[in-house]
């Protein structure tokens, strides 16, 4: 076999990642490049033939670093981006050096059993029923792709059709059920699986856009056919939970599958003082959660789980003459993912998971919505900043005001001027029609002295 230098394209990509790692403290947050500076500096005809291996790497990475948005900063808190713990970190590192085919025990034995521990704790971590399935996905959409896939086999099952035979051709009419605020990879997932937009029925909210049980009960029962109903832990604008044990006994009444998207917010489960916001979140059929976000594992990892094992198997699952299948209670990853040939995953998720432990997850989680409230406090005392949210977890909303009336272009503005001015990053949207900031706090290493500095800088750039 040859065996050409590893040591040297190695040894520079690890000096130059602890180079970008242990200065992030002090790098502007944001990229410091534009679309024309990077496309000339990674751009150029290929290589007519081979090239050093150490200097493409030093190339590559002194061409990227500019238009780099440094996410794993502890003052990012745009969408919902949560940083890389150590040991998630370089157990990703492993992951990628080993590079196992993740899709069966067979071909690799290590990844298929640290996937089984690492679903176990987590179901016990969420407080998920014992037989609940577990698959590793890249996100929170394909999660909800997959649990809603399993249930569209269940509900379809039970009204006589096999989907997975014989298609959507001719099936009863599924209705899925959601609050006006859902999270967009709702109705893209409604969308690949063939049961459309319009198969959506948006159920009423309060103002913090909790799902109302009373709305859900009058919607259910305004429609016939099988139902599945999608309710939300953590709302990404408000970071509000719909009441989901209530949602939950007016769905099984009606007979219809319960779905939680929570995102980062089933994490909440995981943290002692947060518990009571997931509360009955155990009687859902399925859940969707990211470990790149409060876990602080690398990028991709998501997280799929099924209290229906059968189900979530009849939606995923394939057989085929050349592949070689688990024996009796052995675990194949594919039979629980959209995914075939996939990335080793849950090395990542493992170390995390070990490396913090019960309590380390807790206070993590504990901690950025304790962090979150201090944000709050601190803008709030300022006469032209107005907080829109009650902040019950991670997520702030800030509208900042204008003496001329133009709140949404002033608000607009000062998100633009934070961006710019690379102490800290936080994105925009829109609330109710009204445009906000949204200050997301979910990476393991931000501090006080980090909310206290953007702070600063926000209401800097607000005057």
């Amino acid at each position: 076999m040859e065996k050409p230098d590893w040591a040297a394209p190695l040894t520079e990509a690890y000096e130059r990642s602890l180079g970008y790692l242990t200065a992030l403290p002090d790098r502007p947050v944001g990229s410091t490049a534009n679309r024309a500076d990077l496309l000339a500096a990674l751009g150029g005809p290929l290589p007519e033939g081979p090239q050093d291996a150490r200097g493409v790497v030093a190339d590559l990475a002194l061409a990227a670093e500019p238009g780099l948005v440094n996410t794993p900063s502890g003052r990012f808190f745009g969408f919902v981006v949560g940083g890389a713990h150590p040991a998630a970190l370089a157990a990703d590192w492993l992951a990628t050096t080993w590079d196992q085919n993740a899709c069966m025990a067979a071909l690799a034995p290590a990844a298929s059993a640290v996937e089984e521990v690492a679903g176990e704790w987590l179901v016990r971590l969420f407080g998920l029923p014992d037989q609940t399935s577990v698959g590793f996905v890249t996100g929170g959409q394909m999660a909800n792709f997959t649990a809603l896939a399993a249930a569209r086999h269940e509900m379809l099952r039970r009204a006589g059709w096999d989907v997975e035979a014989d298609g959507l051709a001719g099936a009863p009419r599924l209705r899925v059920l959601a609050g006006r605020h859902r999270h967009s990879t709702i109705d893209r997932a409604l969308r690949f699986l063939g049961l459309g937009r319009n198969a959506l029925v948006p159920v009423e909210t309060d103002a913090q856009g909790r799902m109302l049980p009373g709305a859900l009960a009058e919607a259910l029962a305004g429609g016939e056919g099988p139902a599945i109903v999608c309710a939300q832990a953590g709302g990404v604008n408000t970071g509000a939970f719909d009441p989901i044990g209530d949602v939950c006994a007016v769905a099984h009444e009606a007979g219809a599958w319960v779905h939680v998207d929570g995102a980062f917010g089933l994490w909440a489960a995981a943290a002692p003082r947060l518990r009571h916001l997931t509360a009955g979140v155990e009687q859902a059929d399925s859940w969707a959660t990211d470990a790149h976000k409060w876990l602080n594992v690398p990028y991709d990892s998501g997280l799929v789980f099924c209290a229906h094992p059968e189900a979530h198997q009849a939606a995923m699952g394939v057989r085929a003459g050349y592949l070689i299948h688990g024996a009796d209670g052995e675990r194949d990853a594919l039979d629980y993912t959209p995914d075939f040939s996939r990335r080793a995953r849950g090395f990542a998720v493992y170390a995390a998971l070990r490396s913090l432990g019960r309590t380390g997850v807790a206070d993590l989680v504990e901690r950025c919505c304790a962090l979150a409230g201090r944000f709050a406090e601190r803008l709030a005392a300022d006469d032209g900043v107005e907080v829109l949210n009650d902040v019950s977890l991670n997520q702030v909303l800030v509208r900042f005001l204008s003496a001329d009336g133009d709140h949404d272009g002033h608000t607009r503005a000062v998100v633009e001027r934070v961006q710019r001015d690379g102490t800290c990053w936080m994105s925009g949207t829109t609330w109710e029609g009204r445009a906000a900031m949204r200050i997301s706090v979910s990476n393991w290493s931000t501090d006080e002295d980090d909310v206290d500095r953007s702070v600063e800088a926000i209401l800097r750039c607000a005057r």
